[in-house]
C-alpha cells in the first residue's frame, strides 16, 4: 500500500480538515440513499441508508466515526466507489446520528460490538451475497471489537473487515485530542455536536445524568465522564477507554481484517499504534506515513477523496476473490 500526499497538502491536520470540507468525494453525482428504519431488540430504532446492488454482488457496509452519517465524505467516497465495482453499499446509523434523535437512553460508544453484531446479523438474514464491513474511526474500533468478541463465527457473517483512522487505543487518543491545537479545533467541534444531542437526551429522560457538568465539560475525558461512560455500562471514562480498545485484542480477529491508520493522524498518535507481532496472522496493518484523520487526499486542489476507498475496497475485493478460489479449488479437488 503506497499513499503520497499531495505537495499541497502538508501535515496531519490539513490531511484531516481539508478533505473533509472541500476536497471532492465523488467521480459523479452524489449518492442517493434508500431509508429504512429498524426496530431495535430494546424497543429504540436506528436509520440505516441503502444504496443496493445488483442480486447477489458483494455489499460494502460503512460503520461511520463520531458523529457521522450517510453525508459523511468517506461514506459518499465509498457509495461511489461500490457503485463503480457494481457492489451494494449501506450505512447503518448509530443511534441520533441520522437526522433524528433515538428514544432510549443510550447514544452510541468507541466499544459498541453488540450493536454492530445486531446490524451485521440482520443484514447478513437478507444479503446472499458476500459482506464487506468498513468501519471508519470510532466505527472503526468498535467494529474490530465485534471481530475479536466474535472469534471464528465472524465468518459467518462477513467475509472481511476493514477499520480506517481507528483509534484502536482509546485512552492515548483521548489524551492526544485534549491538547493544544487539537483540543481547540477537533474537541470544540465535536462538543458542539455531542453537548446539545445530551441535553435532549436529559430532557427525553430527566434525571438521567447531571446537565449542569455536562454544559461545564471542556474536553472528551469530562463529556465520557458524566455521558458516554455510565449510560453504556461504563464506571468512568478510564473504565470505557481501557475496555473498549480494540488494540489489545487484535490477536483474537480469525477473519480478514484490514486496520489502516496514518502515522500523521492528529487523533491516534503514531506511537500507540500496533505492530504486526501484536496483530496477528489474520490481521494486515496498513501505516503510511501521511493521510492525517480519514482524509487521504489525492490530486491537485480542490483534491479528491477517492484514495481510501480505491485502496480499501480493493484489498476487501481481493479476500473475496481469494476465497472464492478456494472454494473452487476445494470443489475441483474434494
Amino acid at each position: 500500500m503506497n499513499y503520497v500526499a499531495p505537495r499541497w497538502l502538508p501535515g496531519g491536520n490539513l490531511q484531516t480538515i481539508w478533505p473533509a470540507l472541500y476536497s471532492r468525494r465523488v467521480a459523479g453525482e452524489p449518492p442517493t440513499y434508500h431509508r429504512e428504519r429498524w426496530t431495535t431488540p430494546d424497543h429504540d430504532f436506528i436509520d440505516v441508508d441503502w444504496r443496493p446492488g445488483p442480486t447477489g454482488a458483494p455489499l460494502i457496509v460503512n460503520f461511520h466515526g463520531l458523529e457521522g452519517s450517510s453525508g459523511s465524505h468517506y461514506a459518499q467516497a465509498l457509495a461511489d466507489f461500490s457503485a463503480a465495482r457494481g457492489y451494494g453499499f449501506v450505512v447503518p446509523h448509530f443511534r441520533g446520528c441520522s437526522g433524528e434523535m433515538n428514544l432510549g437512553p443510550r447514544a452510541y460508544h468507541s466499544g459498541d460490538f453488540e450493536e454492530i453484531g445486531w446490524i451485521l446479523n440482520r443484514i447478513r438474514q437478507r444479503h446472499t451475497g458476500a459482506i464487506l464491513a468498513v468501519g471508519v474511526s470510532l466505527g472503526g474500533n468498535a467494529l474490530l471489537r465485534w471481530a475479536e468478541e466474535m472469534g471464528h463465527d465472524a465468518a459467518r457473517v462477513v467475509d472481511a473487515i476493514a477499520s480506517v483512522s481507528s483509534p484502536v487505543d482509546l485512552s492515548a487518543s483521548g489524551e492526544a485530542i485534549g491538547r493544544g491545537f487539537n483540543r481547540w479545533v477537533y474537541t470544540r467541534m465535536f462538543l458542539n455536536s455531542m453537548k446539545p444531542k445530551a441535553m435532549e437526551k436529559l430532557k427525553q429522560h430527566p434525571g438521567l445524568f447531571d446537565g449542569a457538568a455536562l454544559t461545564a465539560a471542556s474536553d472528551l475525558y469530562e463529556f465520557d465522564n458524566i455521558f458516554t461512560a455510565p449510560l453504556h455500562g461504563f464506571k468512568n471514562t478510564q473504565d470505557y477507554w481501557t475496555r473498549a480498545s480494540a488494540k489489545p485484542h487484535l490477536s483474537q480477529i480469525r477473519i480478514p481484517a484490514l486496520v489502516v491508520n496514518a502515522l500523521n493522524d492528529p487523533f491516534v498518535p503514531a506511537w500507540s499504534l500496533p505492530q504486526q507481532s501484536e496483530a496477528g496472522q489474520w490481521v494486515t496493518l496498513w501505516q503510511p506515513k501521511e493521510g492525517g484523520h480519514v482524509g487521504f487526499p489525492q490530486g491537485g486542489p480542490p483534491g479528491n477523496v477517492r484514495w481510501m476507498p480505491g485502496a480499501v475496497g480493493g484489498w476487501l475485493a481481493a479476500q473475496v476473490s481469494a476465497h472464492n478460489a478456494s472454494l473452487t479449488e476445494t470443489t475441483t479437488h474434494g
